[in-house]
């Protein structure tokens, strides 16, 4: 019996990522990490810190797809409303949750700046913590919905205390070889191989490396013979357009 498929969403909240001023990093990792998890990231959307906007996204998204994990607008400052965002998207009060309270309670500080802090303890009622091991606050999961840090240590940080916690499906393996062919050379074959197999993914990904053009080539799928079959009727293509196959990798 084929194993189903584990799917997941990835919201990346800020403002200072759609304006270019910070760039992600955290998709990456996040999409490796769940990967090799086998649960396959299907979609990501970057999205301002607009409450209507997070609020409609979540419960979109949620309904969708298996995961949905969100990375930014947890802080201490005002513009930080993703906890009241996903408070309002499941309908129930957000609440501060002693545990952080406790843990952010640890660092003294001033009365002013102590209850900004606390902005980090509120969570959704019936939430549950998803632990930040380098011991600044922690996340939170409601249902479906996982809400991390933005800073990406800390988002690695606690992505890292759910493995082995979610639920898993195929993982899903790779294929690859390069050619220095144009992707027009080998349009028709690669279109005739993926008909013959319409369930693994064949990728085209142009390049110019040395002033010459090529076409890098990446096969996905979860089972590693059909994987394999692919990628010797790719290299069969790729030397009957009159090239060599190059830098072959089995992942």
């Amino acid at each position: 019996m084929e194993q189903r498929a584990v799917t997941a969403c990835v919201l990346i909240i800020g403002n200072e990522i759609l304006s270019g001023r910070t760039q992600d990093v955290n998709l990456n990792h996040i999409a490796l990490t769940l990967g090799g998890w086998g649960i396959q990231v299907r979609e990501a959307r970057v999205i301002p810190d607009i409450h209507s906007v997070i609020v409609a996204t979540v419960n979109e998204t949620r309904a969708v797809y298996d995961y949905v994990f969100t990375t930014g607008g947890i802080g201490p400052t005002h513009d930080d409303i993703t906890a009241d965002c996903i408070a309002e998207a499941f309908g129930v009060d957000l609440v501060l949750h002693p545990e952080i309270a406790s843990r952010i309670e640890k660092r003294p500080a001033p009365p002013d700046v102590m209850a900004s802090r606390m902005r980090m303890a509120r969570v959704p009622e019936g939430a549950t913590l998803v632990d930040n091991p380098t011991g600044g606050p922690q996340g939170f999961r409601i249902e479906n919905v996982f809400v991390m840090a933005g800073i990406p240590a800390v988002m690695q940080a606690m992505l890292s205390s759910l493995e082995g916690k979610l639920e898993r499906g195929p993982v899903v393996l790779s294929r690859s070889v390069t050619a220095y062919l144009g992707e027009s050379q080998i349009a028709g074959a690669l279109r005739d191989i993926q008909a013959r197999y319409p369930g693994v993914d064949l990728g085209s990904y142009p390049f110019f490396r040395s002033d010459r053009y090529g076409t890098s080539l990446v096969i996905r799928g979860t089972e590693e013979e059909r994987l394999d079959t692919m990628l010797e009727e790719v290299k069969a293509a790729i030397i009957a357009a009159g090239e060599t196959p190059q830098d072959v990798r089995k992942q």
